[in-house]
């Protein structure tokens, strides 16, 4: 059984709608309306930092991160995919992966900073775009899944 924190949010629960679970490592679905895809990969125990991991832990991960971003960039097309491991908040080992478009709410600034656009006041072809984003979303759920069940088989 892996190490656990009863005071971690991410040792408690799932930290958002699984879309995946291996015995190492789950993938989540954020659910934030401004970014459809954004995805989270968490590792199971309660590790602070990549260092704390093996060399095969961290090739797992990193794997995980990467086949997130290549979905993203097949089925959603973003204009970037940012990847980020921060931590501060919740020190538990995990990875956000954002797909981000030109003219998305806080673009080219991360999404944690202060929006450049209000929510409200976001331009029809914005409405547009995450109603197709919205479209997108059950086949970039299904490729995720493909990808990471090949990765155990590798």
């Amino acid at each position: 059984m892996s190490a656990r924190d009863p005071d971690c949010p991410l040792c408690r629960e799932d930290g958002g709608s699984v879309l995946w679970r291996g015995p190492h490592l789950r993938i989540i679905e954020v659910g934030d309306v401004d970014y459809p895809g954004f995805t989270r990969v968490i590792w199971h125990a309660h590790l602070a930092e990549m260092t704390n991991l093996s060399t095969h832990g961290r090739d797992l991960l990193m794997r995980a991160v990467y086949n997130i971003e290549q979905a993203q960039r097949e089925i959603l097309a973003p204009d970037k995919v940012n990847l980020a491991s921060l931590g501060n908040m919740v020190p538990h080992l995990h990875w956000h992966v954002i797909p981000r478009w030109r003219g998305d709410r806080h673009f080219p600034d991360a999404i944690w900073a202060t929006p450049r656009v209000a929510a409200g006041a976001e331009p029809p072809e914005w409405h547009a775009r995450q109603a197709h984003l919205q479209e997108l979303l059950p086949r970039y759920r299904n490729r995720l899944i493909e990808k990471m069940d090949a990765l155990l088989w590798h």
